[in-house]
């Protein structure tokens, strides 16, 4: 992979000065807080021009503290991708994405008010989507928004995100009202629209198969989830249970998915 641009967002001189040198900083202090990263995202795209070759990426300020990783771990492995990839991903959080059957129910996961908001959002996005039998696997299941990508999946993503944004702006439909609801987060009561957009890439990833990934092995970056790390190896089959679901279409695989995950979330 010849060209990319990663940016890492800060909010404040603190966060500024613990920036990774080896990305480009992007300034996103004192400037509507409540969309998190979607924000700086949303002004670079609409307002820069960028290079239809060259990779593009905004990682938040704890990037290195979530997955572990370095610019210069992510340089590194640039080095080896295919020069035709439209997405490159540093998801961690394999435990999360592998013990749910999608990553939205992973995100309503204790959160009463998130999923019905999760389900008008993907029927506006994709309304061929059932939530509820949607399953989504690590080749498609990104957190954090910690991914890479040419300008015209970057392009496809904003358009996606922008019916999100204005619903959300003009809060004035039952989707918008949820969409600025918010919820119990690490750091703080957060709208429940951050996490709509922060899933968008999986969602379009999980049903369009026109894009090229590439994935960091998730398996080697942290988990999320106190003690999952006892459970490689059955998180590793919940994961195949159900990519092979999602290839087959064959609803036993889900069966043995829900089996062992009764067996590991006791």
């Amino acid at each position: 992979m010849k060209k990319a641009f990663i940016h890492q967002i800060f909010y404040s001189e603190e966060t500024r000065l613990a920036l990774d040198n080896g990305f480009i900083p992007l300034d996103n202090s004192g400037q509507r807080p409540d969309w998190c990263e979607y924000w700086p995202i949303r002004n670079f795209i609409g307002h820069q021009e960028m290079d239809d070759d060259a990779l593009y990426g905004f990682l938040s300020p704890k990037f290195k503290s979530k997955t572990g990783l370095g610019a210069s771990d992510v340089h590194q492995f640039l080095a080896s991708v295919d020069a035709a990839t439209d997405i490159v991903a540093f998801s961690p959080f394999f435990d999360a994405g592998a013990v749910f059957t999608n990553i939205f129910k992973q995100g309503a996961s204790g959160q009463r008010n998130a999923w019905p908001v999760f389900v008008e959002s993907v029927r506006l996005l994709a309304p061929d989507v059932d939530l509820d039998t949607f399953v989504t696997d690590s080749r498609n299941t990104i957190f954090c928004n910690y991914f890479l990508a040419k300008p015209r999946f970057w392009r496809y993503w904003f358009d996606k995100a922008e019916m999100i944004f204005n619903s959300a702006e003009e809060n004035n439909s039952p989707l918008g009202l949820g969409l600025n609801q918010t919820i119990n987060h690490t750091s703080g009561p957060t709208p429940i629209k951050v996490f709509v957009i922060e899933r968008l890439v999986s969602l379009l990833l999980a049903t369009e198969s026109r894009w090229s990934v590439q994935l960091f092995n998730p398996m080697s970056l942290p988990v999320i989830y106190l003690g999952a790390d006892r459970f490689g190896e059955q998180l590793a089959m919940l994961d195949a249970l159900k990519m092979a679901a999602a290839t087959t279409g064959r609803s036993e695989y889900m069966t043995a998915f829900a089996t062992l995950r009764a067996q590991i979330c006791r």
